[in-house]
C-alpha cells in the first residue's frame, strides 16, 4: 500500500537460517555496507532464507526447500502487498538509490525482476517486516544435484549485465533505523561512459568489475607540447633572423659613432704641418705656345711674389696666362718677374689680393738624411695634395730639361732626395721640415725606366711617383729668388773652364778646346788665376768626389759667387790641389 509509510518486502526465513546470517566484522564495516541482520518471524511463521551465505570450504549441505508459510500480520506490520516479486529488494535507510538483487531462474530463463519503486525510509518503530500475505511458490525449481538456492555455485543462468557502480556515496544513518545487510548498489548508466560488464554474484565485492582504463599521463602531454611549441617557436625565430640578416633589420638603422672631439693637431705633426702651410700653397695654371701646363709655388711675402719651377711657367707667352688659385678657392692673374734655366727658378706676383701668407724659409744646410717632410702639391691637378716621407739624401747631383737639345734649357740641381710621393703637377711646391719651414722646392722625379731626372714641365706627359723625389735646396733657391725679385736675373757661379763631357773616365776632365774653338781655360778667370791647365782632371771639391762633368757644375752651382773652393786634380798620374775664388755669370 502507499499511505505515506515505506512499503517493506522481505521473505519469510526461518530461524537457524536467519542465525546463520554472518555478523560483519568491523573491518567490513569500512566498505561503507550496513549489515542487514535477519527478520525476526512471527509467531507461528516459516521463514525463508534470505541470505547470500559466503561459499564454504567444503560441499553444500542439502536442505529441503522452503514451503510458503502464511502469517497473520502483527499490531505493528503494515498491510501486505497483494502480489509477491520474485526478486527481493533491500535498502538502506539513507536515502540512496536500491540495489536490486535478482535471483535467477532455471539456467536457461534469467529471472526477470519488476522495476524496482523507491523504498521511503523505515518508520522508527518498524521492527519486523511483513510477512507474504498469501502462500507461495519456490522459488527455485527442486535442483537434483541437491544445490540450494543460496549454495554452492550451480548450473545458474549467468546475471544480465550490470553497469560498474559509481563511487559508494558513505550513507546517512537514520537515528532510528536498523541496520540492513550487506547489498550491492544499483548500477547508474552514465550514457556510455563506463562499459558493461558479467556480474558475478559469488566474487567479492569490487573484484568482478574490470580495472579502471589508467588516464593518459599528463606529463606526456606536457612534454609533447612543449617540444611542438619549441619546434614552432625556432622556426618562427629563425624565419626572422633570416629576414633580418637580409634586409638589415625591420627598423630604422643607425650606426654608433664617436662624438665630435678636440680637432687640433700637434704643430710637428703632419696635420699640424698641413694646417699650417696650406694657406700659403698656391697652384698655378699656365697657357701658351698651343700647350698647358699645371704646376705649384708658394708665397715668399706679402707683396705677393710667389716662387715656382721654371719649367712649370716656361711655356706662358705672356702674363696674361698665368692664373693662380688659392687656398681658399680664390683666383687671380699673375705676372712672370723672372726665371732661371740653369736653377730651374722662377717667381711670378699677384696684385689686388688681401690676405695673402708667407710660407717661412727654413736652412737646407741644417737638414739631415732622415729627417721627416712634408711634400704639398697640385698632382695631375688635385690641388691641396699633402704627402710625407723623409730625406733620403742630400746634395745629390741631378739634370733636368735639355729638350731644345742643344743645352741651353738643361738644369743642374745639387739636390735633396726625398721619399715623399711627388708626382707630375707637384713641381714648384714646397717641402717642408717638421717646423713647417721650407727647406727645398719640388722640382723632379726619377722615371722607372733609368736616365736622369726630369722636370715636369707637362704633366700628362710625365710618369708617376716611385719614391725618387728631388728638390731644390732652398738655400740656393732663396739667393736665386732675390736676384730674380731684384734684377730680374739670376747669377751664376763659374770657374772659368770648358768640360769635356764626352770623357768617360772617373772625374771631370778639362777640355782641350772650347765649344767655338776658343781657349778651354777661360784668360783671366778663376781657373786660370788657380793655375788649371788643358787636360787636367778634377776629381774633388772641398774634399767631395766628383764622377763627371755635370757633378763638377753641380757642386758649383751650389755655392754663390765669390765663394772659395779647394780642388783637386789629377796630372800626368800626379795629385794637385788647387785653390780658387768662383766668378760670376749672368743666368737665362
Amino acid at each position: 500500500m502507499n499511505n505515506g509509510k515505506p512499503n517493506w518486502w522481505s521473505r519469510p526465513s526461518s530461524t537457524p537460517e536467519a542465525a546463520r546470517i554472518p555478523t560483519p566484522s568491523p573491518a567490513d564495516e569500512g566498505d561503507g555496507d550496513f549489515p542487514l541482520p535477519a527478520p525476526r518471524p512471527a509467531p507461528g511463521q516459516e521463514s525463508a532464507d534470505l541470505t547470500d551465505p559466503a561459499p564454504a570450504p567444503g560441499p553444500p549441505a542439502a536442505e529441503p526447500p522452503a514451503e510458503p508459510v502464511a502469517a497473520d500480520a502483527g499490531p505493528a506490520a503494515e498491510p501486505p502487498a497483494p502480489e509477491a516479486a520474485p526478486a527481493v529488494e533491500l535498502t538502506k535507510a539513507a536515502p540512496e538509490p536500491a540495489v536490486e538483487l535478482t535471483k535467477t531462474g532455471p539456467a536457461t530463463e534469467p529471472a526477470a525482476a519488476p522495476p524496482a519503486e523507491p523504498t521511503p525510509p523505515a518508520p522508527a518503530d518498524a521492527e519486523a517486516y511483513a510477512p507474504a500475505p498469501q502462500a507461495r511458490q519456490p522459488l527455485h525449481t527442486p535442483d537434483e544435484y541437491r544445490t540450494p538456492p543460496y549454495g554452492e555455485p550451480g548450473p545458474w543462468a549467468p546475471a544480465p549485465p550490470v553497469q560498474r557502480p559509481p563511487a559508494a556515496v558513505p550513507p546517512q544513518a537514520h537515528p532510528h533505523s536498523q541496520p540492513q545487510a550487506h547489498a550491492h548498489p544499483q548500477p547508474q548508466p552514465q550514457g556510455g561512459a563506463a562499459p558493461w560488464v558479467q556480474y558475478d554474484p559469488w566474487s567479492a565485492p569490487g573484484t568482478g568489475a574490470p580495472p579502471l582504463p589508467r588516464k593518459k599521463s599528463r606529463k606526456g602531454l606536457a612534454i609533447a607540447a612543449a617540444l611542438a611549441f619549441a619546434l614552432v617557436t625556432g622556426v618562427i625565430g629563425g624565419g626572422i633572423g633570416a629576414y633580418v640578416e637580409r634586409n638589415g633589420g625591420i627598423t630604422t638603422v643607425e650606426l654608433p659613432q664617436a662624438e665630435a672631439g678636440d680637432t687640433g693637431r700637434a704643430p710637428d705633426s703632419v696635420a699640424g704641418i698641413a694646417a699650417s702651410a696650406l694657406p700659403g700653397v698656391v697652384t698655378l695654371h699656365v697657357r701658351g705656345n698651343g700647350s698647358s701646363g699645371t704646376g705649384t709655388g708658394f708665397v715668399l711675402d706679402t707683396k705677393g711674389h710667389i716662387l715656382t719651377n721654371n719649367h712649370v711657367v716656361d711655356g706662358a707667352a705672356s702674363s696674361e696666362d698665368i692664373s693662380v688659385t688659392f687656398s681658399s678657392g680664390e683666383t687671380a692673374r699673375a705676372k712672370l718677374i723672372g726665371k732661371d734655366t740653369g736653377y730651374d727658378l722662377a717667381v711670378v706676383q699677384v696684385t689686388g689680393v688681401s690676405g695673402l701668407k708667407a710660407l717661412p724659409l727654413g736652412n737646407s744646410d741644417n737638414v739631415r738624411v732622415g729627417d721627416p717632410v712634408v711634400a704639398i702639391g697640385a698632382p695631375f691637378d688635385l690641388s691641396n695634395t699633402v704627402t710625407s716621407g723623409i730625406i733620403s739624401a742630400k746634395e745629390r747631383p741631378i739634370t733636368a730639361g735639355g729638350e731644345k737639345g742643344d743645352g741651353s734649357d738643361i738644369s743642374y740641381v745639387d739636390a735633396l732626395q726625398t721619399d715623399a710621393p711627388i708626382n707630375p703637377g707637384n713641381s714648384g711646391g714646397p717641402l717642408l721640415d717638421s717646423k713647417a719651414q721650407v727647406i727645398g722646392i719640388n722640382s723632379a722625379i726619377r722615371a722607372a725606366g733609368g736616365g736622369s731626372g726630369e722636370g715636369e714641365g707637362d704633366g700628362a706627359s710625365q710618369p708617376g711617383s716611385i719614391g725618387l723625389g728631388f728638390a731644390i735646396p732652398i738655400n740656393q733657391g732663396k739667393r736665386v729668388a732675390e736676384e730674380l725679385i731684384n734684377t730680374g736675373k739670376a747669377t751664376h757661379p763659374v770657374i772659368g773652364v770648358s768640360l769635356d763631357m764626352q770623357f768617360q773616365g772617373d772625374g771631370a776632365r778639362v777640355g782641350e778646346k772650347g765649344k767655338d774653338g776658343s781657349a778651354s781655360v777661360t784668360a783671366g778667370g778663376p781657373a786660370a788665376k788657380a793655375g788649371l791647365r788643358p787636360g787636367d782632371v778634377i776629381t774633388k771639391v772641398d774634399g767631395q768626389r766628383v764622377h763627371n762633368g755635370e757633378e763638377l757644375i753641380v757642386k758649383i752651382r751650389a755655392h754663390r759667387p765669390g765663394d772659395k773652393l779647394e780642388l783637386t786634380l789629377s796630372r800626368d798620374g800626379k795629385e794637385l790641389t788647387k785653390t780658387l775664388t768662383l766668378g760670376s755669370s749672368q743666368g737665362t
